[in-house]
């Protein structure tokens, strides 16, 4: 394969991996504060010991999650070194205030969180707790910012010309809120959300299943269950919102979504199929007029097909529909499940259901599936550019860069990756296998609730 092929695939593959990770550390921050605030407002010692027990698997998505990060940092000086060049005062700025804003404001308050629960108040306790989720939720909030630049470019300007051309911040506001940017990011906070409620609910599953630390395990659903529901209705409707900025900002990549090929009012919304891309058509089920009424809320209002751009400048049209399609029908799958759960757990009658708690064991890895589905087609659908509509992706390669170089490189990281990938399973499988510390239901030291007279 060609230097850039090898590039692409190496890129892909370590941010894919890596963003097993933290959309789990964001959803898992979120449960923390709602299970340790319950705490504090109920002085139910059992939400105390889930709040010890998930801030271990917390901290373990963590550690993995940085380790694997660092790697794409060094990539885009290595094997994309025209682009970084292109980009740099754009894209570092945006990653800078990841580092200043969010990493060192998570990490700032972590080791209170995981090591001051017998050490500090319980206010002050909580407090860092909240700090290490907002830190969290600040992390995606700057990357969503340089990757949505990427896809809708705003607040710049091109100094120079041919290899010397750089974009340069003009308007750091509009860098920040460029046109896609809001909705992606609510997109992903709510996937990250799922991902974090499901692993809770999976695992509260399983305790149900094997007959151990049952109180533990109700209460944990109950948590697990309102966020993911709440959450996948909430992506939804965010990405309802993202798919109408697509045909404003990126319409291309819309009519790649659904295979369309020519401008048609009324247009349809495929359900079920697979797209033709010979005969610009595409077999399965489809449903009239509800593309144009999801996109313009009408169903008259013409939608853009892929004829209307140059075949340079059409993305991969049966990669970006199969990921999309493949991301909304695990979504809406996601939607069912929670509401299922949620219903039974609600009448008293999930225990009882052992083909539901199988389902809610196995439903941990839909969240990550649709993540890197949503990825895969955001970024995929957005070529032939690396930066939508000023640079192409193989100009953006570096120039030194050698094949068998990446090559090399690529294989090495594949087997540190399978490697950390086997920790991660090992330790989160003895972290479950322990369970719950029956300690923690008698919180001591500073955080013990004060006795009443």
């Amino acid at each position: 394969m060609d230097v850039l092929t090898l590039s692409r695939i190496q890129f892909g593959a370590t941010i894919a991996f890596h963003y097993l990770y933290p959309p789990l550390s964001i959803g898992l921050g979120l449960m923390l504060v709602l299970m340790e605030g319950a705490w504090l407002r109920t002085g139910n010692t059992l939400y105390h010991q889930m709040a010890r027990f998930w801030t271990k698997v917390f901290a373990l998505t963590f550690a993995i999650g940085v380790a694997t990060g660092i790697v794409m940092e060094f990539e885009f000086g290595t094997n994309w070194a025209t682009y970084s060049r292109f980009v740099g005062d754009v894209f570092g700025s945006a990653l800078a205030a990841e580092g200043i804003f969010a990493f060192f404001l998570e990490s700032g308050f972590l080791a209170v969180l995981l090591f001051g629960w017998d050490k500090v108040g319980r206010k002050v306790h909580f407090f860092s707790t909240c700090m290490v989720a907002l830190g969290a939720h600040f992390s995606a909030v700057w990357i969503v910012v340089a990757n949505s630049w990427m896809q809708t470019p705003a607040g710049y300007h091109i100094v120079g010309e041919g290899i010397h051309a750089r974009a340069e911040i003009t308007d750091f506001w509009q860098l920040v809120f460029n046109p896609s940017m809001l909705d992606r990011l609510f997109h992903t906070i709510c996937g990250a959300w799922c991902a974090g409620s499901f692993l809770v609910v999976s695992v509260s599953a399983w305790y149900l299943l094997k007959g151990k630390h049952l109180e533990f395990a109700r209460q944990s659903l109950k948590v697990g269950l309102t966020v993911a529901l709440v959450s996948t209705l909430l992506q939804a409707i965010t990405g309802h919102k993202s798919a109408q900025g697509l045909e404003i900002n990126q319409p291309a990549k819309l009519a790649a979504f659904e295979a369309l090929y020519e401008t048609t009012s009324n247009a349809p919304l495929v359900l079920v199929g697979w797209p033709d891309e010979k005969n610009e058509k595409v077999i399965g089920v489809s449903a009239p007029g509800m593309l144009s009424f999801l996109t313009h809320n009408d169903f008259h209002t013409p939608v853009i097909g892929l004829n209307e751009f140059k075949p340079e400048d059409r993305p991969p049209v049966t990669p970006s529909f199969l990921f999309f399609h493949g991301m909304v029908g695990i979504g809406f799958a996601l939607i069912a499940v929670a509401a299922l759960g949620f219903l039974y757990f609600r009448k008293g009658t999930l225990p009882e259901r052992r083909w539901l708690l199988w389902i809610l064991v196995f439903s941990v890895l839909g969240p990550q599936l649709a993540n890197q589905l949503g990825w895969f087609a955001a970024e995929v659908g957005r070529q032939p550019w690396i930066v939508y509509g000023l640079m192409r992706t193989p100009a953006g390669l570096s120039a030194v860069v050698k094949a068998n170089v990446v090559l090399t490189s690529l294989i090495l990281f594949t087997l540190i990756y399978s490697l950390l990938f086997a920790v991660f399973i090992y330790l989160l499988n003895d972290k479950i296998q322990h369970g719950p510390d029956d300690a923690d239901l008698i919180p001591s030291g500073k955080l013990a609730l004060p006795a009443k007279n």
